[in-house]
């Protein structure tokens, strides 16, 4: 084998996510002084979706109850995570598409809190493809994937921190988000401890090397991943997003 062959084997092996070398899909990472789970998915090989209510029209509100319809289904729920702000009822307060169904359009409307925290974002699948982009331009470029779900603000567009996220930020809270690269690697990520906005935005950009990375909430983030011994069981949710294999 020659050098040029082995290093670029090399350089694959470390730039795939844990997931698609079979290998554990989430760990926990440092990154300037602060502790996050880090879940990578490949979209060519993972299946990953979006819940929000069952058959009866009753919000999962958590992953207990989706683990369970899953279970019932054949399916194995393997990672989830909370995606999206919701209103009282835990119905989402932006666009969310579920499976090929828009059940809620674009919220592009202005207002106070994050999710108006312009320029917010969609994080969308639709089959192999992944991607997070701005609310106008998702809406403009007519994509129609099989899930996706708004919330605000974008962390990251083309590489760059939004411009309303500052180093001098002071607000610090448990954050979670979602970052794409390569328009199929898929990267979940919650914070472990109190974090601001732009140490968050820092990570996707600079660790994980997303140049679109969306904010998904904070304060009631949870995680599921029994390879970390995480089943989070915090105040109901709404929107969830998943990775699902069949049962065994």
């Amino acid at each position: 084998m020659n050098r040029i062959r082995l290093w670029l084997i090399i350089f694959i092996l470390l730039a795939s996510p844990a997931w698609a070398a079979g290998k554990n899909p989430c760990e926990d990472v440092e990154e300037a002084g602060a502790s996050y789970a880090v879940c990578a998915f490949d979209a060519r090989q993972a299946a990953i979706r979006l819940f929000l209510a069952d058959d009866k029209g009753e919000v999962y509100g958590g992953f207990s109850a989706l683990e369970a319809a899953l279970a019932r289904a054949g399916e194995r729920l393997v990672f989830a995570m909370n995606a999206g702000m919701y209103d009282q009822d835990h119905f989402p307060v932006g666009l969310y598409i579920e499976d090929g169904r828009t059940e809620k359009s674009a919220n592009t409307r202005s207002g106070a809190g994050n999710f108006h925290m312009k320029p917010n974002g969609v994080f969308w699948v639709d089959g192999s493809r992944a991607g997070v982009a701005e609310t106008s331009r998702f809406l403009k470029e007519r994509i129609r994937p099989a899930y996706a779900t708004q919330s605000g603000p974008l962390l990251v567009a083309a590489g760059r921190i939004n411009p309303r996220i500052h180093d001098t930020g002071a607000s610090a809270k448990i954050r979670n988000g979602v970052g794409v690269r390569d328009g199929h690697l898929v990267y979940f990520v919650i914070s472990n401890q109190p974090v601001t906005f732009h140490e968050f935005a820092h990570l996707f950009r600079e660790r994980l090397k997303c140049p679109d990375a969306l904010f998904l909430d904070g304060s009631i983030s949870s995680l599921y991943a029994p390879t970390l011994s995480r089943h989070d069981r915090f105040r109901p949710m709404g929107p969830i997003v998943g990775v699902v294999e069949k049962g065994r």
